[in-house]
Order: C-alpha cells, then structure tokens, then sequence
C-alpha cells in the first residue's frame, strides 16, 4: 500500500482514504429499454455501476440518487435485487435520497436501499402498474389499409394497437397487471414494515405524494439532501466517490456522433418510446 502522500499517483478506485467515504450512484431517467432516444435505466447499465460502488476501498455506505418516473416492472425489481444482493454480500448499508421523483418503478428501486429520504418537493409513491397503448384500427380503415397477421397460437397478436380491442384481452392484461402488482406491494411491505401507515386506503392505489406527505405515510425515513444527511452521519470531512458510467473512448464517440449525423431514417419506435418517457414524467406533473 502506497503512502496517504503518494495516493494521488493511483486511479481513484485503488486509492484509500482516511476520512469516511459514501460511493455515490446516480440513477436517472425512465426504467426499461436504453436506445439512442431514450437513455434511461436497465439493468445492463447500472449493474457495473452498482459492482465498482460496492467495491470502493473503505467505503462506510452507497448512497443510491434516485430520479425516475418508473417504467418496466422487470428491470425495475433486477436492479432492485442486485442492490440487495450487493449490500448483502459486501456488509455496506445503503441509503437513497429522491429528487424529483422515485415513482413506480423508481419508489420499487429506493426500497432496495435501507433508509429513503426525499426534499419536501419530491415526486413518491405510484405503487402500481399501467399499461399505455394506441387504437390505431379506425384510421388504417379510414385510408383503407388493409391488416395481415399470421399466428401460431391464438393470443400471439395479443392488443394489437391495429386491430380493435378484444375484451378476452383485457380481461388476461388486468390479471397479469393484479399479479405484478401483487410482488410490488409485498416488496413495499416486506422492506418498508412497521414504519408504512397502512390506514391510509389510497397507499397501494398507484397515488403518489410529495416528500412530506411521504414521511406522514411511512414511504420515506426522512427529509433532505444527499450532502447534508449524509454529512450528519459520516462528519463534516465525509468524501463524496461518485460512481459514473464508463466514456467509450474518443474515436468511438466520433464515429457513433457521425454515424447518427448521416442517418436520414428515424426508427417510429424510438420516437414513440421518448413520447411514453415524457407522458410518464407528465402524469407526474413533471
């Protein structure tokens, strides 16, 4: 081990310190699918940011910053159990702090951490499920385009947004949304416990709240910013290691920055996807 003064000379993952350390991750944007349009959250992205924070030299906690409207319920619940899982393996409490919001699926990932604080103006709660979609079948009519699908199993073209809604099919999509429904509250109550104000009927109905009202529900442990809470705990001289995703090196930047330039052709889905991203951060009055 290199003396405290020659430190400096190592990248800042091998060095070690003599104040107290709090690694810091950073989790913003929609929960699900990550493409050029949409640079939000999956588990193929945060799962190397998670490993190389709990694995800082000395470090006394991971403080999660959570900012996400929701989004899907899988990867939501992966990242969840891998935050468990780590914290577990490497004996290191973490805490997470909201600022805009940790909704849905974002709210799914702060009870991960083992204490939840918020600003008295953060977005928390909608524990629920919902599933947004389009009817597109009337105007395909209307210019007389004509629908062909082929299956191999009766409920393969399931809702499609091309065809009028079958009430078979949402009577199965309400199902599959009680069950997922079901491991969200359980997850809520099996880590949040005793401190949840469960007289309050509207707690699992997908509502949301600001931090303040959180706090009355038992939603969140307290109030405040990552720095000060954080400097309470640890003392004044607490070092803040930020956790941040991987540069691809200069040349690939280039390439990818000229290669999306050139592109004459926009994906539909892509521009579909950062619409359902901004409704979901909208329905939040975000």
């Amino acid at each position: 081990m290199l003396p405290a003064r020659l430190q400096f000379l190592l990248p800042s993952r091998y060095r070690t310190y003599r104040h107290p350390v709090v690694s810091v991750v950073r989790l913003s944007g929609a929960i699900g699918a990550v493409t050029p349009l949409r640079s939000g959250l999956a588990m193929s992205t945060v799962a190397p940011l998670l490993e190389r924070a709990f694995s800082v030299p000395g470090a006394k906690a991971v403080a999660i910053v959570i900012n996400s409207p929701g989004g899907s319920a899988a990867q939501s619940h992966l990242i969840f159990r891998r935050i468990r899982s780590l914290s577990e393996e490497k004996k290191l409490p973490v805490i997470a702090f909201v600022e805009d919001a940790a909704a849905s699926g974002g709210y799914m990932i702060a009870c991960a951490a083992d204490e939840i604080f918020a600003d008295p103006a953060s977005i928390v709660g909608s524990i629920g499920v919902v599933s947004a979609s389009f009817g597109f079948h009337e105007f395909i009519e209307r210019f007389g385009i004509e629908r062909r699908v082929h299956t191999a199993g009766k409920n393969k073209a399931m809702l499609d947004p091309f065809r009028p809604e079958d009430p078979e099919d949402v009577v199965r999509l309400k199902g599959l949304q009680r069950r997922i429904h079901d491991v969200f509250v359980d997850l809520v109550r099996e880590r949040r416990g005793e401190k949840l104000n469960d007289s309050y009927e509207d707690l699992f109905t997908g509502a949301f709240w600001a931090g303040a009202e959180a706090l009355d529900l038992g939603l969140v442990d307290g109030l405040g910013d990552i720095r000060s809470t954080l400097r309470q705990r640890f003392g004044e001289d607490v070092k803040f290691r930020m956790i941040e995703p991987a540069r691809p090196p200069l040349l690939g930047r280039l390439l990818g920055r000229r290669s999306l330039s050139q592109s004459s052709l926009i994906d539909p889905g892509e521009i579909v996807g950062a619409l359902e991203e901004r409704a979901a951060w909208a329905r939040l009055g975000l």
